[in-house]
C-alpha cells in the first residue's frame, strides 16, 4: 500500500509499525541470547563474519571481506541494542570455552 507522506495519520501509522517490527526483532535476539547455546551461535557467526579481525587483503578480496564484516557488525549492533551485557558475557564464555578446549 502506497503511503501519502502528506497524510499525518499514515505517517504516524507507518512509524508505529516500524517500531513494533524493530521491537519484535530485538525480542527475538534477546530470546536467542538467553541461552549459552544461543550466545555461542551468535559469537560463532560474529567470528565467521570477521568482526574481530581486519578485512584488508591488499586485493579485491577485501571487498568481499568487508561485505561479510558489515553483516557481522549489524548483528553486533543488534545484540548491543537488545541486550548490552550479552557481548561481554559471550566474550567471557568464549574465552572460558577456549581455555577448556586447550
Amino acid at each position: 500500500m502506497a503511503r501519502n507522506i502528506a497524510d499525518e495519520s499514515q505517517v504516524k501509522e507507518g512509524s508505529q509499525k516500524a517500531k513494533r517490527l524493530r521491537e519484535r526483532e530485538l525480542s527475538d535476539i534477546r530470546f536467542i541470547l538467553e541461552t549459552e547455546m544461543g550466545r555461542r551461535f551468535v559469537w560463532r557467526y560474529l567470528s565467521l563474519a570477521g568482526v574481530f579481525q581486519t578485512s584488508f587483503t591488499g586485493n579485491s578480496t577485501t571487498f568481499f571481506n568487508e561485505g561479510r564484516r558489515d553483516i557481522g557488525l549489524k548483528l553486533l549492533a543488534d545484540v548491543s541494542e537488545a541486550k548490552p551485557e550479552a557481548y561481554l558475557q559471550m566474550a567471557h564464555e568464549a574465552k572460558k570455552g577456549d581455555e577448556n578446549d586447550a
